[in-house]
C-alpha cells in the first residue's frame, strides 16, 4: 500500500504543478495531473489548497544526545525537525563526549536510526574533544558516516592546526564547517558590541571577533583547495570577505541563520536569555547585508542553528545564560512570512534555500520531487495562521526570541522516505 497525496500544488523541476503524486517502496513513483486508486490499495491525502516542497534540510543542528539529554535528545529534536517540514537534518558535534572518534559517530547513526523522526547525518569534531590541541580521527570518522568537520561552539585558534585540518579533509574529500570566532576579541562579551551593550552595560562580542578569523579561514581555503563551509555568517564584513573569495575562485559556501535575518540588537528585551545567540544580532546594517548577500548568492543556505537549553539555564540572563535559541519548529513560518509575504524574496528562492541548495553543496541525493527520487517531503498551508508558543514544541527547548509572533506558512505533514513522519491534524487530535 502506497499513498497518493491529492489536489496539492506540487514544486518539481523548479515549475508548479496542481495535481496528484504516487508514493510506493518509500519513492516517488509518479507525478500525474489525476491518479487512478484502483481497489482503494493507496491511502489517499487531499492537499487541496497546499503546496508540496521538499522535504526541509537543515545542516546545523544541535542534538544534544549524548550528554545533554536535559535540553534535548534524538527523538524530540528530530520531531522538532519533523514538525518544521524538515526530513534531513546535520547533528554538530559539540556534545558530552564530543563526536571526536568514529564509535560516536556510529552510537549518533544507530541510534538515529531506531528512534528518528527524520534522516540524521553527523558532523564530526575537527580537533579531540574540541580542544583546539590536535586532530580528531577524521578519517575514522569518515569511514563511519561522518559527513563533515566542524568544531561549532568554538573557533579553531591555532592557524597551524587549522591548516592541518584542512589538508586532511581535503585529501579526504571532506568539507571544514567552521564556527569562526576569535576568542581573544570575543573574551566574555554576550552580545553584540553595540549601542545595546552600552546600554545594558554587559561586555559586547565585536564583529572583528567573525571576520578577522574568516579572513585567515579563507586565505588558508585558498591554498588548501578545500571546501570550506561557513556557519551562521552574521557580520556585513564577513559577507564582503565571501563575496570577495567567491570571485576569486575559492572552495566556499556559507550559510545564514533566521535570526539573524529577522532581528538585530535593537530587538533585545526581557527575557535577555532569549536573544543570547553566538554569533550575536548585529546591526540593521549587518541584517541588510546578510539579506543581500542572500539573495546575489554569497551566501548559500539558510540553517536555524537550533540550539536548545533549559528554562532554568535561559532565565539566568545574559551573563551567565548560555548561548543559542531553538529554531526547527518555527523556520519556515518566520521565513515565508518576513521574507516572502513582505516581497523582499521569492518563494521559490526560500525553497531553493532550504532544499535543493543545502542537499547539492553536500552532495546528497534529496532536495528535488521527481519520479524515482526518495519521497522526502513538507506539505506546508501558506494561508495558515498562528502565534509562535514555545508550550507546543516538539522540542525540549523552549528558549525562543518569537513568542507571540503571528506567522503564515505552518507546515502540516512532513514524510520521510514514503512514511509520515509528522502530522498536524493527528497531533492537534491528541492535544
Amino acid at each position: 500500500m502506497g499513498i497518493i497525496i491529492r489536489h496539492g500544488k506540487i514544486w518539481s523541476k523548479n515549475q508548479w504543478f496542481i495535481g496528484d503524486l504516487l508514493i510506493e517502496k518509500g519513492m516517488i513513483q509518479a507525478i500525474e495531473q489525476k491518479l487512478d486508486n484502483k481497489n482503494h490499495l493507496h491511502q489517499v491525502i487531499d492537499a487541496k489548497g497546499k503546496i508540496i516542497i521538499p522535504g526541509l534540510i537543515d545542516i546545523h543542528v544541535h542534538l544534544r544526545e549524548p550528554g545533554f539529554e536535559q535540553k534535548e535528545t534524538i527523538e524530540t529534536g528530530t520531531k522538532a525537525a519533523a514538525k518544521g517540514g524538515f526530513t534531513t537534518i546535520f547533528a554538530m558535534p559539540n556534545t558530552n563526549p564530543v563526536m571526536d572518534c568514529p564509535d560516536l559517530i556510529t552510537f549518533l547513526k544507530e541510534k538515529s536510526k531506531a528512534l528518528g523522526y527524520v534522516k540524521v547525518y553527523p558532523i564530526g569534531a575537527i580537533t579531540h574533544k574540541q580542544e583546539g590541541k590536535e586532530l580528531a580521527n577524521l578519517l575514522g570518522m569518515k569511514k563511519q558516516g561522518a559527513v563533515g568537520f566542524s568544531d561549532d561552539g568554538k573557533g579553531v585558534q591555532s592557524t597551524s592546526l587549522m591548516i592541518k585540518a584542512m589538508e586532511t579533509a581535503k585529501l579526504l574529500d571532506m568539507p571544514i564547517i567552521a564556527h569562526v570566532e576569535d576568542h581573544h576579541l570575543a573574551g566574555k562579551g554576550v552580545i553584540h558590541m553595540g549601542e545595546t551593550a552600552k546600554q545594558l552595560q554587559v561586555q559586547g562580542i565585536p564583529s572583528e571577533a567573525e571576520y578577522l578569523q574568516l579572513e585567515r579561514d579563507l586565505m588558508l581555503a585558498e591554498s588548501t583547495g578545500v571546501h570550506y563551509h561557513v556557519c551562521h555568517v552574521s557580520s556585513k564584513e564577513s559577507v564582503q570577505l565571501i563575496r570577495n573569495a567567491k570571485a576569486k575562485g575559492v572552495n566556499v559556501t556559507a550559510e545564514v541563520t533566521p535570526h539573524h535575518l529577522l532581528l538585530t540588537e535593537k530587538d533585545i528585551q526581557p527575557p535577555y536569555g532569549h536573544y543570547k545567540m553566538n554569533p550575536p544580532l548585529r546591526t540593521e546594517e549587518d541584517r541588510l547585508a546578510l539579506i543581500e548577500g542572500l539573495i546575489d548568492g554569497t551566501i548559500d543556505v539558510i540553517a536555524t542553528d537550533h540550539a536548545p537549553h533549559t528554562e532554568d539555564e535561559k532565565q539566568r540572563g545574559l551573563l551567565d545564560a548560555p548561548f543559542g535559541i531553538v529554531g526547527l519548529e518555527t523556520a519556515f513560518p518566520l521565513l515565508y512570512t518576513h521574507l516572502v509575504m513582505k516581497k523582499l524574496v521569492s518563494l521559490e528562492q526560500l525553497i531553493e534555500w532550504v532544499t535543493r541548495k543545502p542537499a547539492e553543496i553536500f552532495g546528497l541525493q534529496v532536495g528535488e520531487i521527481a519520479v524515482g527520487l526518495p519521497a522526502d517531503l513538507a506539505v506546508i498551508d501558506l494561508e495558515q495562521s498562528k502565534s509562535v508558543d514555545p508550550v507546543t514544541f516538539a522540542s525540549k527547548g523552549k528558549n525562543t526570541p518569537f513568542t507571540g509572533w503571528n506567522l503564515y506558512g505552518w507546515p502540516v505533514m512532513t514524510i520521510v522516505e514514503g512514511k509520515i513522519s509528522w502530522e498536524q491534524e493527528v497531533e492537534n487530535r491528541y492535544a
